[in-house]
């Protein structure tokens, strides 16, 4: 399938900070996450994408349409949910999201149905006529993110939007996140400096820092197996890493666990030997996987393929 988003060469220079430089990537269909750390360029990326920004030098295109000249067919097209506080106090939600259901070309009729069905997709159906300023941070950022989702777009950029929630907040947000892609049909961007949250929602993810492109993949390349087991017995951990390395099992400890490298089938049955041997009771023996946190400890240098192709001219 066509890229969402397609950037060539893409950069953003301030006068005392470059927030992209040359940033060449391609996004493709479904929940992408957008990571990095605060100020890596996450933002402005979306600022300009949006066609608000125009960029120092480069091109990009959003559904097939250029940032420079196709700005307004873009914003038609895409919801933007911002990370900043931007709601009214004194309305309610339904009178701030039919509002902006209006200011997306919607007739009145349907502006109305639309905004009482996105807000009982995000679950503020039975809160939607009190006013904003009594809700909670969770309220807000679901009032927030029902804007965006109003005028029914292709795309939806979502900034930072479990900032400021609770742990049960963050993962009702991310529950709908999930939703939008998968029930909906709606592709997502969606940035944060949380990878853990990305790697649970998301099916591709694009790293970058400093306003440098990382890595742009699969999750499931990031998270494929690693070469190593977890290994956890309910007591006698130092007991069974001795009589692994004395076999010559490379081994170490890590918290509670074990960590063993694999070196073919046999790696496997000299752990159960030796458990078995010890009479030590064996809870745990998986494989472990890569997280997506590996990339900034250890990056490979990013090798973005040509992406002319879905980058309007």
């Amino acid at each position: 399938m066509p890229p969402i988003i397609a950037a060539e060469g893409l950069t953003m220079r301030f006068p005392r900070v470059t927030a992209l430089d040359d940033l060449t990537v391609s996004v493709p269909p479904g929940v992408v996450g957008l990571v990095g750390a605060n100020g890596a360029g996450k933002s402005t990326l979306i600022k300009i994408l949006l066609g608000l920004l125009p960029p120092t030098s480069g091109r990009a295109g959003v559904l097939g349409l250029d940032i420079a000249r196709d700005g307004l067919r873009i914003r038609e097209r895409v919801g933007f949910m911002p990370e900043y506080e931007c709601l009214p106090p004194d309305v309610s939600a339904t009178e701030f999201v039919v509002h902006m259901a209006r200011m997306c070309g919607l007739p009145p009729a349907a502006a109305r149905e639309r905004a009482a069905d996105t807000l009982r997709h995000v679950g503020l159906y039975e809160e939607r006529y009190r006013p904003i300023g009594g809700y909670s941070t969770g309220m807000r950022q679901r009032v927030k993110l029902a804007q965006a989702l109003v005028h029914d777009p292709e795309l939806v950029f979502l900034d930072e939007p479990t900032n400021g929630l609770d742990p049960a907040g963050r993962d009702e947000m991310l529950d709908l996140i999930r939703r939008i892609g998968t029930e909906f049909g709606i592709s997502v961007l969606v940035t944060s400096h949380l990878l853990g949250e990305l790697e649970r929602v998301c099916d591709h993810v694009v790293i970058i820092d400093g306003g440098k492109l990382l890595r742009s993949q699969a999750v499931e390349a990031y998270t494929g197996m690693s070469g190593v087991l977890t290994v956890e017995v309910e007591e006698g951990r130092d007991v069974l890493g001795r009589h692994l390395y004395d076999q010559g099992v490379k081994v170490h400890p890590e918290g509670r666990f074990l960590i063993v490298e694999i070196d073919g089938e046999e790696t496997y049955d000299r752990i159960r030997d030796g458990a078995a041997e010890l009479e030590l009771r064996l809870i745990r023996l998986e494989q472990r996987r890569h997280r997506i946190e590996e990339v900034f400890t250890d990056p490979v240098p990013p090798q973005p393929p040509s992406i002319t192709k879905g980058v309007p001219r």
